[in-house]
């Protein structure tokens, strides 16, 4: 239902900053994993791991059909025993090169350490994106990053499609406007697994889209996460 639930999202925010921004960050994000990139890195704080991230687009991915999206998720602590595809430790960004990309998604500060890592993957040709709080030092080394203010927007749900915000208003767009980092990774993992541009609004009423989202959910693809 994620699918579904991401047009909810994009119909309550429909007329703010926030479609155009996520759009235009999964565009970079896109672009430089593209075809003949060298892979994604994902990677969090000690204290937040992206795994719903690392999971979105790894099923973008499948859907798609741009393998280059599916993500190598990348972590503080991994536990003995775990599986190949949990256990890569921090030292993977140390190693990382030209032509790779890392994505870093933390909701506040990243920490000295990560820092550190992040600034010799720039300077190894690694392309740095953040996907953060507005952290000053990070936002310093990113080629391009997406801040995200605290707070939430109000809950929309499959059973009601017209709800929106319960006010009758509509969020305002950033800066200051109030909606979550876990959201965004939704509108960014989505945009970026995008075949075409949305048809200009309008042209389809909101229904008719939706029942075209859920169409495309017929044979999900399996999930590794």
């Amino acid at each position: 239902m994620d699918a579904v639930r991401v047009a909810l999202l994009r119909e309550v925010l429909a007329g703010t900053e926030w479609l155009e921004a996520t759009r235009r960050f999964a565009g970079t994000l896109r672009a430089s994993v593209g075809p003949h990139g060298g892979g994604l890195l994902l990677v969090g704080s000690e204290e937040y791991e992206p795994w719903h991230l690392a999971a979105h687009l790894d099923d973008e991915a499948a859907w798609s059909g741009l393998p280059e999206l599916s993500p190598t998720l990348v972590r503080h602590r991994v536990r003995p025993g775990e599986p190949a595809h949990l256990a890569v430790g921090l030292g993977r960004i140390e190693s990382a090169r030209r032509g790779e990309t890392l994505l870093v998604v933390v909701p506040g500060a990243p920490g000295g350490g990560l820092l550190e890592r992040v600034h010799d993957a720039r300077r190894a040709g690694a392309t740095v994106l953040a996907l953060d709080g507005g952290d000053r030092d990070l936002h310093a080394l990113a080629h391009d990053a997406l801040a995200v203010p605290g707070g939430l927007i109000p809950p929309v749900t499959a059973q009601d499609p017209a709800a929106g915000p319960p006010d009758g208003g509509r969020p305002a767009g950033p800066p200051g406007s109030e909606i979550g980092l876990d959201t965004v990774q939704h509108l960014v993992s989505a945009a970026a697994g995008e075949n075409r541009l949305p048809p200009p609004r309008g042209r389809r009423g909101f229904r008719e889209r939706l029942t075209g989202f859920v169409e495309q959910l017929t044979v999900p693809p399996p999930t590794r996460w």
